[in-house]
């Protein structure tokens, strides 16, 4: 009986202590050194969350659409431009999300003319907009709004798209590397058929491949138009007249059992020859989509692209 009066008695003063208690001593505010009121339960200001933004990308009068996966933190993340292939029905969106969470801003977009965008499809428009997306990146305020590093921005390409990103980190020595997956040497192909067969038999040949890829997703634009359109510029496209632009620049060169392999490769070997020690050549057998791959693909972009983060 003692000791249950004595264990009420416990209670009832601790619970006046916390009644009567003045506020700091709940630990609802202190006071610093300064006479600021501060929260004694007040958690570190959290670090700003991954996210996608949707995009309107101008280029040469045209919105194209575009998305940005940011990369979670405040500090300014480096970038990576995807550019996707011809029409692009394989995108790498989720080589998008792996390069995100190593830390990288991911920008993708679809040229001018494609899969909705505004305007004319064209090869040499692919190119400008490629310019016209690290232009962009590099304005201050959508570097700043976006946390990404303009000065660490790398170029990655499927199919076409390593043919556009050729094209416009060629134009662009400030573009810090450029990765190649199964990218189509469309000049050189083009102009090595040209040295050939007849001009037209040729041009009938692109223009069918062309067309067998699949136009629907393009606008502006007929499969004999972009065939023209690339005889036209067949010597000036072909990769290995790009070989003095890219002598100090790291390059990721990733080939499947496409039928692409040899061009990438001996584009990869001029390089080397030409200076470049920093040309890293995979090889994956597999489709030119990588379909059952898509892992060891991953793997590849990562594991090159890990150095050019600092």
């Amino acid at each position: 009986m003692k000791t249950c009066v004595t264990s009420l008695l416990l209670s009832v003063c601790l619970y006046s202590c916390l009644v009567l208690a003045p506020p700091c001593a709940l630990g609802r505010t202190a006071t610093d050194g300064d006479g600021a009121q501060a929260s004694l339960h007040e958690k570190p200001q959290a670090e700003p969350r991954a996210s996608m933004e949707v995009m309107r990308i101008p280029s040469h009068g045209a919105q194209m659409n575009a998305l940005v996966y940011v990369a979670a933190g405040a500090r300014p993340h480096p970038v990576v431009v995807l550019l996707h292939g011809f029409p692009g029905n394989e995108r790498n969106l989720d080589l998008a999300q792996d390069i995100r969470r190593a830390g990288w801003d991911v920008v993708y977009f679809d040229y001018r003319g494609s899969w909705g965008s505004p305007g004319n499809f064209s090869f040499s428009h692919g190119i400008e907009d490629t310019a016209a997306v690290l232009a962009y990146l590099r304005q201050p305020a959508n570097a700043t709004r976006l946390r990404l590093d303009p000065a660490r921005i790398v170029l990655i390409g499927h199919s076409m798209g390593g043919f556009m990103a050729v094209q416009a980190s060629a134009a662009d020595p400030s573009v810090k590397g450029i990765v190649m997956i199964s990218a189509a040497d469309m000049g050189g192909m083009l102009e090595q058929m040209l040295g050939q067969e007849p001009k037209q038999a040729a041009l009938h040949e692109a223009s069918a491949g062309f067309a067998g890829e699949g136009m629907a997703p393009l606008s502006g634009c007929t499969p004999d138009g972009l065939a023209n359109e690339l005889a036209e510029h067949a010597s000036a496209w072909a990769f290995q007249s790009k070989v003095d632009a890219f002598k100090r620049r790291p390059m990721l060169v990733v080939t499947s059992d496409d039928g692409l392999a040899s061009d990438d490769e001996a584009f990869a070997t001029e390089l080397r020859k030409g200076g470049n020690n920093q040309v890293t050549s995979v090889h994956l057998a597999t489709d030119h989509a990588f379909s059952d791959q898509r892992i060891e693909l991953s793997h590849a972009v990562l594991q090159w692209l890990a150095p050019l983060a600092h």
